[in-house]
């Protein structure tokens, strides 16, 4: 019988839209190519699953993540597009979407959309026309930008334009844009945090960013959340991501001092050096610095742009090191193992700092570190980032202590989820408080959930529950990112976190 080829597989899949199957031959294209050859240390790497690329292609042609500067566009329009300044906020929503459309990135749709709360709150004259334009702007961006990795910022700041988006955000039970509340504990208003959270339980979105934190670091108003709940300078972005597979590379220890000595110095050089290859492809191979509208018009600068250096399961990397099987006996209930969690990321930390980046000026050229949210073919070998394997969390104030222990480092974005029952509703104030100190004990990002929600937090994204089901009776979803949220849920058990009740606040 003949095998059938990876095109046909593709073009015949009755699950996936016209725009999907595009995508999906192009990304085979990317993948099949070997313009940028790699060395056979790193090749085996990926054979033994200790790295991984994150799907990113043979022939990079643009950065992972750009993170435009939208103010500025808003501001002077763009000689390139043929759009000038708005006037009003239905000019200002549509030239938005017409600058969507043309920001790339590793999903081909924008993963950054700009702070709504900013772009919008000039133009917001009249609330009838604000409500009226922001909700088709929404539905616009729902149905063509269909990618749960779009995301877009509001606060820390609190105007009209801000509650409108929280309550179209509850009304409408969209999955895209992904959401988050820049907090800030001083700025940002009490009664604009709890609509947040009234909002976040009942649809996953906004999640909370530790402005704080993210503003001594990368600048005051200076950056954006993007795709899951990455950080980035606004203007710039990320090359690239590969991921450091912390289970996989402990296994290849003979010991705790041969990780440290000999293990961890060799993968993580490895990714380094990959990190290395690709940018210097993409910035001086491909043409997106030479011949792009973002950069030659400034929406983005080359220097603002860094290197990400990827991790997933440091929880079963401590277990596995530890010689723990259990995982309810492991990380997150074993303070042994969570000490060695700190130290696994201060060396990785040192060694990134040690490693001078190439074309990231602006990040004092060095690379950064960023918990990744981790992908379907996981399976419950590498929990993402460093969290908490699914269904051994600890009760909530232990696991927000431990989380806050690992966050540190990770300048690019790291975070964790909480599933919670109904009661919570009730309890919005409590929630505050408990956002509030998560973050003052290190925590970067915080969301949360109802258990029963169509629209649910995967690993980072969204998805609905209810498209999910369509992907089973194998009928085609718009989102591209459901396909994702099915693996997860069913080879992560993403979907079965534990369930928070009211009496343990």
């Amino acid at each position: 019988m003949k095998k059938q080829s990876e095109v046909l597989k593709i073009i015949s899949d009755p699950t996936l839209t016209y725009a999907q199957q595009v995508l999906s031959l192009a990304r085979l294209a990317e993948n099949e190519d070997d313009s940028l050859p790699r060395d056979k240390e790193f090749e085996k790497a990926l054979d033994d699953g200790c790295i991984c690329t994150l799907n990113e292609g043979r022939s990079p042609y643009r950065p992972r993540y750009i993170v435009p500067d939208y103010a500025k566009f808003i501001q002077k329009g763009s000689e390139f597009l043929g759009v000038k300044p708005p006037k009003d906020i239905f000019e200002a929503c549509n030239n938005l979407l017409i600058m969507y459309h043309n920001v790339p990135s590793i999903t081909s749709f924008p993963v950054y959309l700009g702070n709504f709360t900013e772009l919008f709150g000039p133009f917001d004259v009249n609330e009838e026309d604000t409500r009226s334009a922001l909700r088709m702007f929404l539905l616009n961006i729902d149905k063509t930008l269909t990618d749960s990795f779009v995301h877009a910022n509001i606060g820390p700041s609190d105007n009209r334009v801000t509650r409108i988006i929280l309550e179209l955000t509850e009304e409408m039970q969209l999955a895209v844009p992904n959401l988050t509340l820049i907090y800030h504990e001083d700025i940002t208003p009490n009664e604009l945090a709890y609509e947040s959270i009234r909002s976040m339980l009942k649809t996953s979105k906004p999640s909370f960013c530790n402005d704080k934190m993210y503003s001594k670091e990368l600048g005051e108003g200076k950056y954006g959340i993007v795709s899951c709940y990455n950080a980035f300078k606004i203007g710039g972005g990320g090359y690239t991501l590969p991921r450091l597979r912390m289970y996989e590379i402990a296994t290849k220890a003979k010991s705790i001092d041969d990780f440290f000595s000999r293990v961890l110095p060799f993968y993580t050089n490895l990714i380094l050096r990959n990190i290395d290859q690709r940018i210097r492809f993409i910035v001086e191979e491909s043409n997106f610095f030479k011949t792009n509208f973002l950069v030659k018009e400034g929406f983005v600068e080359r220097d603002n742009f860094t290197g990400m250096v990827g991790m997933v399961g440091l929880a079963e990397c401590t277990n596995c090191l530890l010689g723990i099987t259990i995982k309810n006996k492991g990380f997150g209930h074993n303070l042994e193992a969570e000490n060695l969690g700190v130290k696994i990321l201060d060396a990785v930390h040192e060694m990134v700092m040690k490693h001078k980046g190439l074309y990231c000026h602006n990040y004092h050229d060095h690379y950064v570190m960023h918990a990744q949210v981790g992908i379907e073919t996981d399976g419950n070998d590498d929990s993402p980032g460093v969290r908490i394997p699914i269904g051994s969390e600890p009760e909530l104030y232990k696991h927000l202590n431990i989380e806050g222990r690992m966050h540190t480092h990770f300048e690019s974005g790291v975070g964790d989820i909480f599933k919670f029952d109904q009661t919570w509703n009730n309890s919005i104030p409590a929630i505050l408080d408990i956002i509030q100190g998560a973050f003052k004990v290190g925590m970067r990002y915080f969301t949360a959930y109802n258990c029963d929600n169509d629209v649910v937090r995967v690993t980072g994204y969204l998805v609905k529950r209810s498209e999910i089901e369509k992907l089973e009776k194998g009928k085609p979803s718009l989102n591209q990112c459901t396909v994702l949220g099915q693996g997860a849920r069913d080879s992560g058990h993403a979907l079965n976190r534990r369930i928070y009740h009211d009496n343990e606040k």
